[in-house]
């Protein structure tokens, strides 16, 4: 099931995105980027469309995924 960033409050939503980016790792290259940079692009990704929240009740769990990864 997909959630609307929009339907969730900002700090909830901060706190998932915050989650997310430190659980991935992501890795950046050599130039260092803060977390608040890290949860700035997922935002910006989540208002574009690029990526969306889905929420797997099999696993009762919610991840942030690319539109592309559910084939949307």
């Amino acid at each position: 099931m997909l959630i609307p960033h929009q339907e969730i409050s900002k700090e909830t939503l901060y706190s998932l995105i915050e989650s997310f980016v430190l659980r991935e790792g992501t890795d950046y290259g050599t130039q260092e980027v803060s977390l608040e940079e890290k949860v700035e692009d997922v935002i910006r990704q989540l208002e574009q469309g690029v990526v969306v929240i889905q929420y797997s009740e099999e696993h009762e769990s919610v991840n942030i995924v690319t539109k592309d990864s559910l084939g949307l």
